[in-house]
């Protein structure tokens, strides 16, 4: 935390909006789960954590309260939204209009190089895997995905598949952890490239829908692991955090 918010600083010295910095900060620690859903947010405390003023951060609040990812509940604060599977939903449909619109072009074509870079972005995510990172392994999928749409010629696109997936980010987080789970994905990613190098564009079509798709087998394991992470009917109302006597002081 404390070399983004020195990185803060160091763009506001460059004269970037305080707004949009601190925004992209704390959506990025909500999307990257430091920030748990159903954490209580106060104002106070993140002007005073990132050396900002009050009115940044509140502008920031309303801006995540718009994308669903911050909620606000009379008399008891703001709290960062617990994880809702339509929202995943949703963005998994985004993202696999776009994606598997721009992997068709990529299979026809898809160049040598552009083969060896995406293999080697599985190599690092195998060796992210051996290693047990799973922060690198999201990084590198990341990569891989945006470099798949970039094959097909509409990398720019990345961008709005990036913005709408914050709430499946979120999901696919979690899943990580889940027994061999990574060492799936890299299967499946995989599976992409092998058809994408063949020319198969069928069987690349096929590979990337079924790999886009796992998170919903994985939401529902998650959810039944950790229910308290997810919005439903039978969620418990947030609770803020009672504060001690050193905090009031």
């Amino acid at each position: 935390m404390a070399s983004a918010v020195n990185g803060l600083r160091a763009a506001r010295a460059r004269g970037q909006n305080t707004r949009q910095l601190v925004y992209e900060l704390l959506r990025g620690r909500i999307v990257g789960l430091e920030l748990r859903p159903g954490a209580a947010l106060s104002e106070n405390d993140l002007a005073a954590e990132l050396g900002v003023s009050r009115t940044p951060v509140r502008e920031s609040l309303i801006l995540l309260g718009e994308e669903g990812l911050v909620d606000v509940y009379p008399q008891l604060g703001t709290f960062v939204s617990r994880i809702r599977p339509q929202a995943v939903a949703s963005a998994q449909f985004v993202r696999e209009a776009l994606e598997l619109a721009a992997l068709r072009d990529g299979v026809a074509q898809a160049t040598e190089r552009d083969v060896l870079e995406l293999r080697a972005l599985l190599a690092g995510q195998v060796d992210a895997d051996r290693r047990g990172d799973p922060e690198a392994f999201f990084r590198l999928d990341e990569e891989f995905h945006a470099r798949l749409m970039a094959v097909g010629g509409h990398g720019d696109a990345w961008s709005v598949v990036g913005h709408a997936k914050a709430h499946l980010d979120r999901a696919r987080r979690l899943s990580l952890p889940l027994e061999d789970r990574i060492t799936l994905l890299v299967q499946q990613h995989t599976d992409v490239v092998d058809a994408l190098e063949r020319g198969d564009e069928g069987g690349a079509d096929s590979a990337l829908r079924g790999h886009l798709r796992q998170v919903f087998a994985d939401v529902e394991t998650i959810r039944d692991r950790h229910p308290e992470l997810f919005d439903g009917e039978d969620s418990a109302p947030p609770r803020r955090r009672a504060r001690t006597k050193e905090q009031h002081r």
